[in-house]
């Protein structure tokens, strides 16, 4: 056993300073990738049973707990390794810059594992979601900018460790004046967005899941990101816009205050139609389907036409979709409805048959008696 010791230090002596040190950063590379195996497996069997909360937060800080154990036992092998005073303090430095990325990392991490759980509570498919959406929305957009400002800054911390940086950091400010107004005038678009989405967050004119009307198309908004929006149209097209369109242009919000819409369903009767009846069906109808939300329905003469008038119905649902599907069932209904009591009610040309005095012939004038379907 002492000789083979005594082999391994006079090969280990033998061996070149370079090659030692490779040989102790992988050894500790290997060990610190393998303990961190071990350890995020134990602790995955270990919150398989509880609640989605914890095994989302395991599987999120996969990452970054693999990361800071590799940082740690490189500064390890750092301080048993034969290095040269330039070869130790570039590890450091490159270890100072893995630190900063991990704490970036971390941060960012930690954003995004409190924003789940803050919307938790939340629930977009509830039939009144005007407080979720507008909380998704919010919380969305500014986990984005979150992201955004974290990396900036560690970028920025990055740089601030080399000494030229510092050294010369008042001549790059002053230089990065004139260098700020063509990369500002350059990137005008990207930042006229950044600020829409902020500004999106805050006053909040559109939210997700929101019903929009926007170039004629409607639809549903599915994301909002930092620089775009995604609506998905009602045929499951996907129409994208950028973020300063909803600033700087009209469009329609058909859930800006709550889900809930009146829908109209306009028809055009004879004027023998029973407006009393035709009220009491449009009630049963409504009071006959779910779609209805018990709020509002109405029978109203609207305007007259030549050879009919004009009748709307009006109907409240809880959603938009709800409402569409309710005004299709409304006029499918009160057509089979007048179909069948009422056929008269339908519109008719009618002309008028009474004889001639002068000849004893029947003259057809427009207003009487001839019907034509």
């Amino acid at each position: 056993m002492n000789q083979t010791r005594i082999w391994l230090g006079e090969t280990m002596l033998t061996l070149p300073n370079w090659l030692i040190s490779l040989a102790v950063f992988a050894g500790a590379l290997a060990v610190a990738i393998l303990a961190h195996r071990i350890i995020f497996t134990i602790v995955t069997r270990f919150v398989a049973q509880m609640d989605l909360f914890w095994r989302s937060l395991v599987a999120r800080t996969q990452g970054p707990t693999r990361f800071a154990v590799i940082t740690i036992a490189l500064g390890f092998a750092a301080s048993l390794s034969p290095l040269t005073s330039g070869e130790a303090a570039l590890i450091r430095q490159v270890l100072l810059l893995c630190f900063i990325a991990l704490v970036a990392w971390i941060a960012t991490a930690a954003l995004h594992i409190w924003t789940t759980v803050y919307l938790r509570r939340f629930k977009l498919d509830a039939d009144d979601n005007l407080l979720a959406r507008k909380h998704v929305t919010q919380t969305r957009i500014l986990r984005r900018v979150g992201d955004i400002l974290i990396i900036i800054v560690g970028v920025a911390t990055m740089l601030m460790t080399f000494d030229s940086v510092r050294q010369y950091g008042v001549s790059l400010l002053a230089s990065a004046g004139a260098a700020g107004l063509v990369v500002g005038l350059a990137l005008q678009p990207v930042l006229k967005n950044i600020f829409a989405g902020i500004q999106l967050a805050v006053t909040q004119p559109i939210r997700i899941d929101d019903a929009l009307l926007v170039e004629g198309e409607w639809g549903n908004v599915e994301e909002i990101t930092s620089t775009y929006v995604v609506l998905r149209l009602w045929d499951w097209r996907r129409m994208i816009l950028p973020l300063s369109y909803f600033i700087e242009r009209p469009f329609q919000n058909w859930t800006r205050d709550n889900a809930a819409l009146i829908g109209s369903v306009m028809i055009y009767l004879d004027y023998e139609t029973p407006i009393d009846a035709l009220r009491a069906e449009a009630e049963r109808i409504a009071a006959a389907t779910p779609l209805w939300d018990g709020r509002v329905v109405n029978v109203q003469v609207t305007d007259f036409k030549d050879s009919t008038m004009e009748i709307r119905i009006l109907v409240s649902a809880r959603s938009a979709g709800q409402a569409f599907d309710l005004r299709c069932t409304m006029r499918e209904q009160i057509v089979a409805f007048l179909q069948r009591e009422h056929p008269r009610a339908l519109p008719r040309l009618r002309a008028d048959t009474t004889p001639d005095r002068s000849t004893g012939r029947a003259e057809a004038a427009p207003g009487r008696e001839r019907t034509a379907h």
